[in-house]
């Protein structure tokens, strides 16, 4: 067989660092969106997507209760 261990742990290195990397930029997507949304829940004045979404939370909240 011309497909030798060297190439199979290439791939799995390969594989596992495609996973990591794939991981680590969802991770600061979330971590970015989690840092802009603690200072607008804490505004005074709600921005409009903040209180939409609220909006959408609560009634999906009043859906599940019933």
């Amino acid at each position: 067989m011309n497909f030798g261990p060297a190439a199979l742990i290439g791939l799995a290195c390969g594989f596992l660092w495609g996973i990591g990397c794939s991981l680590a930029i969802l991770y600061s997507i979330y971590l970015g969106g989690y840092r802009k949304g603690v200072p607008d829940s804490l505004a005074e004045v709600k921005p409009d997507r903040y209180r939409r979404a609220l909006e959408r939370i609560e009634a999906r909240e009043a859906e599940a209760g019933k």
